[in-house]
Order: structure tokens, then sequence, then C-alpha cells
């Protein structure tokens, strides 16, 4: 039997509850931080990031990291961490996993690049 693909409540409950379930430390200092999702990147943030016909982008990091901040850092927009919902869905369907797993090591992924952890970082956590 076929999984049916969550509604966009659906999605928003899961990233809610992924959200709640990640540990305190990850999330405390996410201070003007929006969390959003949407169907697929846009034009904008494909190009931003030189993303493939044939790449999924399961979420995205849009802003300046911990790290990269100055004393002059205020009066500035909300970073912007932002899922996509089908290629969550997709790569959960292709590693048998749940939508919600990936949803959540997603999010966690993004948060670490608002924390200043690049990709190498971040692969070094999760091996452990």
């Amino acid at each position: 039997m076929k999984k049916s693909f969550p509604t966009d409540q659906e999605f928003d409950r899961l990233i809610s509850r992924a959200m709640n379930e990640l540990p305190r430390r990850d999330i405390e200092n996410l201070n003007n931080v929006v969390v959003t999702y949407a169907d697929e990147p846009d034009q904008h943030q494909a190009g931003k990031i030189q993303l493939r016909g044939d790449s999924l982008l399961l979420g995205l990091y849009e802003g300046i990291p911990l790290t990269k901040r100055g004393m002059g850092y205020n009066l500035v927009l909300p970073d912007k961490i932002t899922l996509f919902k089908i290629p969550l869905v997709k790569y959960a369907r292709f590693r048998g996993s749940e939508v919600y797993e990936e949803i959540k090591h997603t999010l966690w992924h993004e948060i670490a690049h608002f924390y200043g952890l690049d990709h190498s970082d971040i692969n070094l956590i999760d091996k452990v």
C-alpha cells in the first residue's frame, strides 16, 4: 500500500513536533529565525545554491550564521529555515524511512547552519 502524501496541515504539525523534540540546547538561541516550508525550492533558492535538475534540496538556511555576526548586527529581517515538502517526502520514500524522521534531521541540519556549522562539521556530528 502506498503511503499518502501529507497535507500542508499535517506537514506543519510534523515540523512543530520535530521542533518540540529537538534538544533544548539546539533551539534555545533561535532568535529572529522563521521556520517555514514550501512544496519545492523557488528559482531564487535553487539558483542561490546552484541546484542541479537531478538534485533534491530538502531544506535551506538563509541568513547570517551566529559565527559571522558582528557588534552591529541589529535591526535585520529574520533568518529563514525552509523545509521542502515534496523532496522530503520523495527522499523518505526512497530511503524507506518516515517523513517525520527526515523532517527532524533536515531541521536539525539547517539549525546547525544557523550556528555556523558547514557540511563537513555536520557530517562529522552525524556520524557520532
